[in-house]
């Protein structure tokens, strides 16, 4: 185990960099997450390094030469050769202190090509699948971290994916109108239609009686989402489960703060101010004392 320290040590400039792309892309999810011992929590910086240059390279000119260049990279990384970057160097010591699996890590890649040939969902069971892929799947990466006794059973491996699921459902409602800019609806068309909202309807970003029916709509399932991981909390190791909680605390808590805003997502991404978050920290802490996890 000291051995495994010092590798941790030996690398601290990778995980700094890291640390610095979660930091900037992720208040809410740092915010989570620092709350970690020191191994766990910088090896969830890595991984979400990892995610958020997939989730970049669907984002820019090039972007499936990116791609393919991402997936390349971690196949040479799992096949033992590790690529001489910061990215890859942190994860290589994270793989060898804990059991991590290279499924998550391919599907995420999948979920981004899923994200380059986009088509607005049908259904909600097509939005959760392809939020499975970019999101669900960041579930089961962090997994191995949190729960380090055995593989995690099927039961809490459904409830990693469902609060990955969660969140990437809280991302699409917290950004209507940045998917807008990219020519992208991620609301899906049968849940538009069941409330008369039309495509058109949406593209004229009205947040208007129609619109609120449909984002309330998938906010419900994704505060449905939500509840398996709480009820699951104390399945992970002790010391990981206020970050995991506070994480989901703080997540829901941007559905709320959409709707304090008056559904504003047409022309701003909703923030949880300070003070609110550190009230959800706190929140998840004292629910965590209660045995109300």
């Amino acid at each position: 185990m000291t051995m495994l320290r010092d590798r941790f040590e030996e690398r601290e400039q990778d995980f700094a960099w890291c640390e610095r792309v979660i930091k900037r892309n992720s208040p809410s999810f740092y915010r989570a997450f620092s709350q970690l011992p020191d191994e766990k929590r910088r090896s969830v910086y890595a991984i979400y390094a990892f995610c958020r240059l997939a989730d970049d390279s669907v984002d820019r000119e090039a972007n499936r030469a990116m791609l393919d260049g991402l997936q390349d990279e971690l196949e040479q990384f799992l096949a033992g050769c590790t690529p001489d970057k910061p990215l890859w160097r942190a994860l290589d010591v994270v793989f060898g202190r804990f059991d991590m699996e290279a499924r998550p890590f391919f599907d995420m890649v999948e979920g981004q090509r899923r994200d380059l040939d986009f088509h607005q969902p049908r259904t909600m069971e097509e939005l959760e699948e392809y939020s499975y892929y970019v999101a669900g799947s960041v579930g089961l990466m962090l997994l191995p971290l949190l729960h380090t006794s055995s593989r995690a059973d099927e039961s809490l491996r459904a409830s990693g994916i469902a609060l990955g699921v969660a969140m990437q459902l809280t991302n699409i409602l917290r950004d209507v109108g940045e998917d807008l800019d990219t020519g992208r609806v991620y609301v899906p068309a049968s849940v538009l239609e069941a409330v008369g909202c039309s495509r058109a309807h949406v593209r004229a970003r009205r947040a208007d009686e129609a619109f609120i029916a449909a984002w309330e709509a998938v906010a419900h399932r994704a505060e449905e989402l939500y509840q398996p991981m709480q009820h699951s909390i104390s399945a992970l190791d002790e010391d990981s489960r206020l970050a995991v909680l506070s994480s989901l605390f703080l997540y829901r808590g941007i559905l709320d703060q959409v709707r304090r805003e008056g559904y504003g997502c047409f022309t701003h991404r909703a923030v949880v101010p300070a003070e609110r978050a550190m009230a959800l920290v706190a929140e998840a802490q004292a629910a965590l004392q209660e045995g109300r996890g």
